[in-house]
């Protein structure tokens, strides 16, 4: 009877860790993690596809982390997109920008398919999309977006601004 009674205690007083940008709210918003986690995708992207094209010196668990980290990345993406599209970006925003809900969808579709395979038009698709946006989110900060060639291997550029 005890063991019954500590099982429904437990399922109704359960604890669930709750994930948020922050309800406060800060304002402090950023597409700057988007990007950086588009180009790694790229980057593991690339490193699959060599793998493919015959480098034999990487093993299962080089092959393992580098899929690992692709789909880590991949995630951090669509959650950073995620905070921007729900707590940033507003309804005036999408009014002003009207192709901004497509850009956000087909930027998540593209980044979930470059998650699931080696994919390297789905994650150029997908740094393409967080590019546009980080270049909307800066207009709507009234700042001048530039894209500055970045110095990461897998060359490209980031959005920033003036």
């Amino acid at each position: 009877m005890k063991t019954l009674l500590r099982l429904l205690a437990n399922s109704i007083l359960s604890e669930e860790t709750a994930y948020a940008h922050c309800d406060i709210p800060c304002g402090i918003y950023d597409p700057h993690n988007a990007q950086l986690c588009a180009h790694t995708v790229i980057r593991m992207t690339q490193l699959l596809a060599d793998l493919k094209r015959g480098d034999e010196t990487k093993t299962e668990h080089d092959i393992a982390r580098i899929t690992e980290v692709k789909e880590e990345h991949s995630d951090i993406l669509e959650e950073e997109l995620e905070t921007l599209r729900n707590d940033y970006f507003k309804d005036e925003h999408f009014a002003k920008y009207t192709n901004l809900n497509d850009l956000f969808v087909k930027t998540f579709k593209a980044s979930a398919k470059a998650r699931v395979g080696i994919d390297m038009d789905s994650a150029q698709e997908a740094l393409s999309g967080v590019q546009e946006i980080a270049e909307i989110f800066f207009k709507t900060k009234n700042v001048e977006p530039v894209r500055v060639k970045s110095v990461y291997p897998t060359g490209g550029e980031i959005v920033t601004h003036k």
